[in-house]
């Protein structure tokens, strides 16, 4: 039997295994963020020491992944540096080379975080861990104070949240001081990477963890506990707020299950901008500005007398049509002009993907189409179509209005032509009479379905933390 851990080793060992015990399964992946700074040096030396002997039978698999920012010269020692330590340890590393937007109107620090969480999320693990503790935690929370934050932004980081599109990201140390992971360092001999730019009080963040935590500290000897403990109070008080949302957003269900906008006027102001908080978040959206909401609001409400308001922020639009609010999430690309389709399984278009299927006796008729030049093209305005043989034609955008296809997705439609021949509209308009398939007679059948390489147009944050030091 091997000798019982003692402290400093036990705190950080007895937190790792009673945080992932819970979570990790047999067989599953996780991946560590590795700076290469002593707090990730910390997280990946105890999770590798504890690979064999710990929860899941030791049979979960371990990386790490170093994200490489490019801002300073130092960047491939860090990277190199990560190598040898992960050579050491025996855990695979993956180095992920981002680009930084260094004229973000967001800052360098908010650039930089970004694209490291987007790398993050392209992580392929079940759970990527990183090595923030708890005076990162009253740090963030000072910070977000000072920003103006909300309930949501003032309950800090999450231990665990699910990155959209990716895995489990979990901070396994928030609830330990640094001193822990300092005194843990001290205890294996270990050596990591100082980044120059954590010196740098310009950065914000810097100045509150350099110059005013440590004055707060010398008068509040308990300010990192207290403010690491007002964050869970706020989380809390964020959790009920979720739950008055998800009540509120049962009422407020329309057609479709979009918000009903009358029905969100007759809410609280404070309780419709609550769900409208909620709603974002739900499509993946950052936090919105306070006064950027308030406006929604107002327009929103103003919206019931018959306007169609389109407020847009980076993360998308929020527009409105027959009374319903439909909630846009990211720029989907422009479909093209024109495009000459020859027998091709499928063509894109913007944010979808136009299939073609062969047939019998359904969709249009190949026939009629032999020998014509067949494209897809954009609107111009002026179509008509004959849905109907027994009816005349009818202009296009008449069929669009009684379909209930909003105004933003009718530019965007595809529209097939055959010669002169308007045979086919997509968002679910239908085929024109003439070139409809008789049964038994070869068709072809034309679908729609969103591009999987295209973000999300349709209805549906980061959570900004400091850097994995």
């Amino acid at each position: 039997m091997s000798p019982p851990v003692q402290r400093p080793q036990a705190e950080v060992l007895a937190t790792l295994t009673t945080f992932l015990s819970s979570r990790l399964a047999a067989g599953q992946r996780l991946c560590v963020g590795l700076s290469g700074g002593r707090d990730s040096v910390v997280l990946l030396h105890a999770l590798a020491g504890l690979r064999a002997d710990a929860f899941a039978g030791g049979r979960w698999r371990l990386s790490a992944m170093h994200v490489e920012h490019g801002l300073s010269e130092h960047a491939a020692g860090w990277a190199a540096f990560c190598h040898e330590l992960c050579a050491r340890l025996a855990v695979p590393l993956c180095v992920v080379r981002v680009a930084v937007g260094r004229n973000d109107r967001a800052g360098l620090e908010a650039a930089a975080r970004r694209a490291r969480y987007a790398a993050f999320a392209d992580c392929p693990a079940d759970w990527l861990a990183l090595a923030h503790h708890r005076d990162d935690q009253a740090e963030t929370v000072l910070f977000r104070l000072l920003r103006g934050a909300g309930v949501a932004g003032a309950a800090g980081m999450r231990s665990a949240r699910l990155l959209p599109g990716g895995p489990q990201l979990i901070r396994p140390l928030l609830d330990l001081p640094r001193r822990a992971l300092a005194n843990y360092a001290a205890a294996h001999s270990l050596t990591w990477v100082e980044d120059e730019s954590n010196a740098d009080c310009r950065f914000r963040r810097n100045f509150l963890r350099r110059e005013v935590l440590p004055r707060l500290t010398a008068v509040f000897p308990g300010a990192a506990p207290a403010l690491a403990r007002a964050a869970t109070h706020f989380a809390e008080a964020q959790e009920l707020l979720d739950e008055v949302a998800r009540a509120d957003r049962q009422r407020v269900a329309g057609i479709g299950g979009r918000i009903d906008l009358a029905r969100l006027c007759s809410l609280s102001p404070a309780r419709a901008r609550n769900l409208l908080r909620c709603e974002l978040a739900a499509a993946g959206w950052r936090s919105p500005d306070a006064r950027w909401l308030a406006e929604a609001q107002r327009q929103l409400v103003g919206s019931a007398a018959g306007a169609q308001p389109c407020l847009k922020t980076e993360d998308g639009e929020l527009r409105v049509h027959r009374g319903l609010l439909y909630v846009l999430t990211g720029v989907a690309p422009a479909p093209p002009a024109a495009v000459r389709w020859e027998g091709q399984g499928q063509i894109a278009w913007g944010e979808r993907l136009i299939s073609f299927r062969s047939v019998v006796g359904g969709g249009l008729s190949r026939r009629r189409l032999s020998g014509l030049p067949v494209w897809l093209r954009l609107r111009q305005g002026g179509e008509h179509l004959q849905l109907d043989a027994r009816r005349p034609r009818r202009s296009l955008s008449k069929l669009l209005q009684e379909a209930g296809v909003p105004s933003w997705e009718r530019r965007r439609l595809p529209l097939l032509w055959a010669g002169d021949e308007l045979v086919w509209v997509g968002g679910g308009i239908g085929c024109a009479a003439a070139f409809v398939c008789a049964a038994g007679e070869d068709g072809l059948v034309i679908g729609e379905e969103a591009s999987a390489a295209s973000p999300p147009a349709a209805d549906g944050a980061l959570a900004s933390g400091p850097a994995h030091r």
